[in-house]
């Protein structure tokens, strides 16, 4: 019988390959002529862990590029417990997970964001997804990422119509009354069966790295104006409210003391408002 301990090591292990395959498949679309650098944090205390970061910036491709990794456990907030499945009377936790934001130098290149992570408290489960914040509508691409997803879902027995509209649901911003980009797939509290889940979020973090650079490889090469820069830049800045008002991932990381500098690593170089 596969026990916590196991369940947990196993998935710290597949978070920590899958986050070099990214870093490696990103640095050849930038022709090896930049390497992402890397930092390690740990928590105050020690025994709770940490995290790697990896960053690469001004790139051909990548205007920005985070792939973060961490590994923590801790005691959550009493005033924060009662939104984590699970931690509602003790607050134990131990988390690993993975997270990926790449905001694109050619403003034609959507902004590409993927996590998926492994939450126990006194309940175990998985979450995660992937979305794409395109600035210039692109149907074609749209299919592509649609299409994609929706396969994935189907060979592993998930419900692609219930992630779609789960996504769909979580990245829109209520007070701007418009979606953040073209949704993609969400997913979270898959506390059934162990083994197929998480065959499911290995399969979905290589779909990731396929679909990316099917998106990348279509456009880098194509031309654009300071027109459509600028439609780039007040997008980011809807980017920049989502993740700094509504985003779960940006609200978990601040209250299990996680890395600051990690946690807003989503956020672009450079964005604006009118």
């Amino acid at each position: 019988m596969i026990n916590s301990e196991f369940r947990k090591k196993m998935s710290d292990s597949w978070f920590s390959y899958l986050q070099t395959q990214i870093c490696k498949s990103f640095e050849i679309l930038e022709r090896n002529r930049l390497k992402f650098s890397r930092r390690r944090w740990c928590k105050k205390n020690i025994k709770e862990g940490g995290g790697t970061s990896y960053l690469l910036t001004n790139g051909k491709i990548f205007d920005k590029v985070g792939v973060n990794k961490s590994t923590v456990s801790g005691i959550f907030p009493k005033k924060f417990r009662s939104s984590i499945l699970g931690a509602e009377k003790k607050g134990r936790y131990w988390a690993s997970g993975i997270s990926v934001v790449a905001h694109m130098k050619n403003p034609k290149i959507p902004a590409i964001h993927f996590n998926t992570r492994f939450i126990v408290t006194s309940k175990e489960w998985f979450g995660g997804g992937m979305d794409v914040t395109p600035s210039h509508e692109d149907k074609k691409e749209s299919q592509i990422v649609h299409n994609d997803l929706k396969k994935i879902c189907l060979q592993n027995k998930k419900n692609y119509e219930k992630y779609k509209k789960w996504c769909d649901e979580y990245f829109y911003l209520p007070h701007r009354k418009e979606a953040r980009g073209i949704g993609g797939i969400f997913f979270d509290y898959e506390t059934k069966d162990w083994i197929k889940n998480f065959k499911f979020v290995r399969e979905l973090g290589l779909a990731f790295i396929d679909i990316s650079n099917k998106i990348i490889n279509r456009k880098y090469k194509l031309k654009y104006t300071k027109k459509d820069k600028e439609k780039q830049l007040l997008k980011r800045g809807r980017y920049v409210e989502f993740n700094l008002l509504y985003d779960r991932g940006t609200k978990f990381g601040l209250n299990s003391g996680g890395n600051t500098e990690s946690i807003l690593m989503s956020l672009p170089p450079e964005a604006k408002w009118k």
